[in-house]
């Protein structure tokens, strides 16, 4: 059996570590360190896709030899993107303002081969639909479960779930931040035995 390359995700995000630890054994994590800050005119698609493969390629440069996953996510709403809310104050707002409408979740993913050279390059785009909420059901919410460094300010792993009427997806675990679909199916096509 082939001696399989080292993988390394470029991200500090303990959700994206939780999920491609679903899939994969061993793997090292690396913070990619790349400004966020979007570019005139980008749009969100655009801007999710640039940051994975900034993250990708930074950790890269400095892991040769390895496969480097990088991903980003942006979320809308409407025109307006919707950033971490960093305090509870934020996360009630912003969850206000989702109250009965659509929000869009654009994960990005690029996985890097060995010699750097691009695997993968994936946008998904996740719907999801808030039904209509009340303020003491938001201040329950953002008190218990504290969604204050998630876009959107939910987690849809955990008590976030209680927020929708649907969820429209054609990858669920994009939405929480890492399109494991095409991850593996990426990781399957270098030669890692999945499942």
């Amino acid at each position: 059996m082939p001696v399989l390359p080292p993988v390394v995700l470029a991200s500090s995000s303990v959700y994206r570590r939780r999920l491609l630890a679903r899939v994969l054994e061993e793997f090292c994590c690396r913070s990619p360190g790349v400004d966020e800050t979007p570019m005139p005119g980008e749009g969100p698609g655009e801007l999710a896709l640039r940051l994975a493969r900034a993250k990708a390629a930074a950790v890269s440069g400095l892991e040769p030899g390895a496969v480097v996953i990088g991903s980003d996510q942006v979320a809308t709403l409407g025109d307006r993107a919707l950033g971490k809310p960093g305090d509870e104050r934020r996360a009630i707002e912003q969850l206000a303002a989702c109250s009965g409408r659509s929000v869009v979740f654009l994960t990005a993913v690029t996985v890097l081969g060995p010699r750097g050279e691009v695997v993968l390059e994936h946008l998904d785009r996740t719907e999801t639909v808030f039904r209509q909420l009340e303020p003491a059901e938001l201040e329950r919410y953002v008190l218990r479960e504290q969604p204050l460094d998630s876009a959107g300010s939910f987690k849809i792993e955990g008590l976030g779930i209680t927020l929708f009427d649907a969820v429209n997806s054609t990858d669920p675990t994009a939405l929480e931040g890492l399109p494991l679909i095409s991850v593996t199916r990426a990781l399957r096509g270098l030669g890692f035995q999945l499942p």
